[in-house]
């Protein structure tokens, strides 16, 4: 069985990525590690983000690595929150507030000008070292209210023109099938499963 690490602390993105790498993988992640690396993501851009943190994997197991860096980038905003979408407004600030401090900094707007989308970047780091970065986006718009009991962070707040509702208010699975890291695991599991000869079945 061949063992995978990914550069995250969070259960449900190990898992994710587990289920579409397949069962012949065993995944491990930070919190497999004697101590917790202190990782600084000072990159600019989401896919220089993702890449820290799975370079300051990679340097201590020397196995293939994955990790991601996603966020919310609202037109209006000048692409705000981006790359600060976890520490926007603090990162123990609820995501009530910072949802509905959105809403506010654009209520002015209408239709297109309420523009938005998810992305995800995720980087592979295969275990010689060789670097592949992805990028998956869910384009949208900035929804009028919050709406919506599942998902997480900004979906109350994300309208998703296919759902004809925010993404929040849809069940998980179906959300999860047209989200910004689906799109980019896709992309990394055509070079993974030529690379590797993994078996998703």
């Amino acid at each position: 069985m061949k063992t995978v690490w990914i550069a995250t602390g969070n259960a449900h993105k190990a898992e994710e990525f587990g289920q579409m790498l397949g069962k012949d993988v065993q995944i491990r992640t930070l919190k497999d590690l004697e101590k917790e690396p202190e990782i600084v993501e000072d990159g600019k851009t989401f896919e220089e983000n993702a890449l820290i943190k799975a370079r300051a994997l990679h340097k201590l197991v020397k196995a293939s690595v994955f990790s991601d860096d996603s966020g919310l980038e609202v037109d209006a905003l000048n692409g705000a929150p981006g790359i600060y979408s976890a520490r926007f407004m603090g990162e123990d600030t609820s995501y009530d507030i910072k949802n509905q401090a959105i809403l506010d900094e654009i209520a002015d707007k209408k239709g297109d000008e309420r523009s938005a989308r998810f992305v995800c970047a995720i980087a592979w780091i295969e275990e010689d070292g060789t670097e592949h970065v992805y990028r998956g986006v869910m384009e949208g718009r900035i929804h009028d209210r919050i709406e919506g009991e599942h998902g997480f962070g900004y979906d109350p707040i994300f309208y998703y023109p296919p759902f004809g509702t925010t993404s929040a208010n849809v069940a998980p699975e179906k959300k999860n099938a047209a989200s910004h890291r689906h799109n980019a695991l896709e992309q990394m599991m055509k070079d993974w499963k030529k690379k590797s000869g993994a078996n998703n079945d």
